[in-house]
This record gives structure tokens, C-alpha cells and sequence, in this order.
């Protein structure tokens, strides 16, 4: 079975779009981590505020993507919240696509 590799699952996690902020969570900084062991691919990540109402959905749709990665049989999403997310961890793209420039 081919392995997970960090590339294909950056690219899917630029895909993973925070539906009330038009820009992926790779670019807004909330993800911390991504562990790869053997299939297993665990995803450290936060959200803008806790309490988010979207947070189950961004969550599920991560695991659900990483998941369909050929490869991967297994994939967890852990929320943390500390480091807690600030604007400043938003990356130059992101401040492009949200006019901060």
C-alpha cells in the first residue's frame, strides 16, 4: 500500500475552506500539525475563536478529505487552543484574498 505523503496532504488541507472566512485554514494558520504514522494521519489544528459554530463542520471535512487520500486509512482531527489564534498567524495569501495587504 503506498504511504501518505506530507505534500498530497497539504494540498488537500489548502482545500479545507472556513465557511464563514473565504480562505483555507492552511492560509488563515490553523493548522499546527500533521503527524503521518504508517496509514494514520493525525491534524493539529485550531480555529479562529472557540465556540466557532463551524467548527464541526471544518473538522469533518478535513478528516473526510485527508481520508480519501490514497493511502491513508485512517485520519483524526484534534482542535486545540494553544496556541490561540491570532491574525498575525494569517498567512501573506490569505491577507491578500481578505484586502489586509
Amino acid at each position: 500500500m503506498k504511504a501518505p505523503n506530507i505534500e498530497e496532504i497539504n494540498a488537500i488541507l489548502y482545500t479545507c475552506m472556513d465557511p464563514e472566512i473565504p480562505v483555507n485554514i492552511m492560509d488563515l494558520g490553523l493548522v499546527y500539525d500533521v503527524d503521518i504514522v504508517e496509514q494514520h494521519v493525525v491534524i493539529t489544528m485550531t480555529l479562529t475563536a472557540r465556540g466557532c459554530p463551524m467548527s464541526q463542520r471544518i473538522a469533518n471535512d478535513v478528516k473526510h478529505k485527508i481520508e480519501m487520500i490514497e493511502g491513508v486509512e485512517s485520519a483524526e482531527v484534534k482542535i486545540v487552543w494553544d496556541p490561540q489564534w491570532t491574525p498575525s498567524m494569517i498567512s501573506p495569501a490569505g491577507r491578500k484574498k481578505l484586502g489586509m495587504e
